[in-house]
């Protein structure tokens, strides 16, 4: 079958190489792309805000499936309009998307369905806001409620930083998305991430994943999109993700499905492991960045089929997900300047990288003059695979090394909780 793929980032790189190996994809389409998707996917000039340009070019090229990449579009509906017009779709519908798209939905969901969260105020104003900071004790967390790319929370250490965040995020610091604000209780305890892929019905896990937002080593610094992640993450143990699957991410696929608003595609439960067990920080409606790349080494099955089946309600005609037995790491290159403003432009040579055991999955790239450049805040993801997190984050630098990208930058201590605790093991 022909697929469309929408989206530009290295999620939608690793989605596109992995799409491209299933025998049952004929020619795969990608809008916008970039240069790494170029090489699996022939690029199309489509706005994903523009649905009917989607629904006709689906026609016109007979598009057997449409698999939404970023959550912008999910929010906005495409994946309704879609369907409208027969499209089979990966992605939840604008309803079931405000998983993602309302941080405050999410909140109510949960207090409707009993699942495990941490306790908040939904602000609407800054005067609510400040006032919601009464109820927590530092350090707390302030949500923007809308989308932000990722970099809509902050986490002040101090009651006078927790008001001057909560003054920028109503002042406009991120845009629409800050108009209202979630204020949380800070939970204590390890993150970890947990996918899962449904029909609205059946569930079945995806893999779990550990990232890295802060921009500094240490983890220190400003939130970003992600930093680099590693697939699986062993501190969410087989007894806890089978916790995490009946306490919270069930619960939420039967809720939605019984209040109408059913949930179709990939569900990104981001999770905290506290003393109390696993309790939901935010769901995200498609998979993470940089966590499907390190999913997408690992994953053993046919893509194709797994998200068709998710489009047409037989998923649970499927056997369950498999995943290889190694560890995936993926080492973020950054431009100079993110999270702020990056410094775009400057020059990419993947040459002497090729040679090495790992794959470079294009984020932010774009080709001037017949050269690759930067074009974005994270610009490559470099993934590798390894018996543990040790090996694979020695091969992912190696082939980082053999980069020539002097305009950026990157990480050098992704995954260093689990390589500490490997040590401690190795040691007895």
């Amino acid at each position: 079958m022909n697929i469309l793929l929408l989206g530009s980032g290295g999620r939608e790189h690793a989605l596109a190489w992995k799409l491209a190996q299933s025998p049952r994809c004929d020619t795969l389409y990608a809008a916008p792309g970039n240069p790494g998707i170029a090489e699996e996917a022939e690029l199309v000039a489509l706005d994903a805000a523009d649905h009917a340009a989607v629904g006709a070019f689906c026609a016109e090229h007979s598009i057997g499936m449409v698999v939404i990449g970023p959550e912008a579009p999910l929010v906005d509906g495409l994946a309704d309009s879609l369907r409208a017009e027969g499209v089979p779709v990966f992605g939840p519908g604008r309803a079931a998307a405000q998983l993602e798209g309302s941080k405050s939905f999410t909140k109510a969901l949960c207090d409707r369905a009993g699942i495990p969260t941490a306790g908040y105020v939904h602000a609407a104003s800054l005067e609510q806001a400040m006032g919601a900071l009464d109820r927590f004790e530092p350090p707390y967390v302030l949500k923007a409620d809308g989308l932000a790319a990722g970099k809509g929370v902050v986490i002040p250490e101090t009651r006078a930083e927790a008001e001057a965040a909560l003054a920028g995020m109503f002042g406009g610091q991120f845009g629409s998305a800050g108009a209202e604000v979630v204020v949380e209780e800070f939970m204590r305890g390890e993150e970890a991430s947990l996918f899962a892929i449904t029909d609205g019905t059946s569930v079945v896990p995806f893999g779990t994943a550990q990232d890295h937002k802060r921009v500094g080593e240490g983890d220190t610094g400003p939130n970003t999109g992600g930093m680099g992640a590693y697939s699986p993450a062993p501190v969410l143990t087989a007894d806890l993700e089978e916790r995490a699957m009946a306490e919270i991410v069930r619960p939420t696929v039967a809720k939605l499905a019984a209040e109408g608003t059913p949930y179709s595609g990939v569900l990104y439960a981001g999770l905290m492991l506290t003393e109390d067990g696993p309790k939901l920080v935010e769901y995200n409606c498609r998979f993470g960045d940089p966590e499907c790349q390190v999913l997408m080494m690992r994953f053993a099955g046919d893509l194709v089929e797994a998200m068709l089946a998710c489009a047409e309600g037989r998923l649970a005609d499927l056997p369950a997900p498999e995943f290889s037995g190694e560890t995936a790491l993926t080492v973020v290159m950054a431009a100079n300047g993110y999270p702020g403003t990056p410094e775009k432009g400057g020059a990419i040579d993947l040459r002497d990288a090729e040679a090495k055991d790992a794959k470079v999955f294009h984020a932010g790239t774009a080709m001037k003059d017949g050269a690759l450049v930067a074009n974005g805040g994270r610009v490559l993801n470099v993934t590798a695979t390894g018996a543990n997190v040790t090996e694979a984050q020695a091969t992912a630098y190696e082939a980082v090394d053999a980069i020539d990208f002097p305009t950026g930058f990157v990480r050098r201590d992704i995954g260093h909780n689990e390589i500490r605790r490997e040590a401690e093991r190795d040691r007895g």
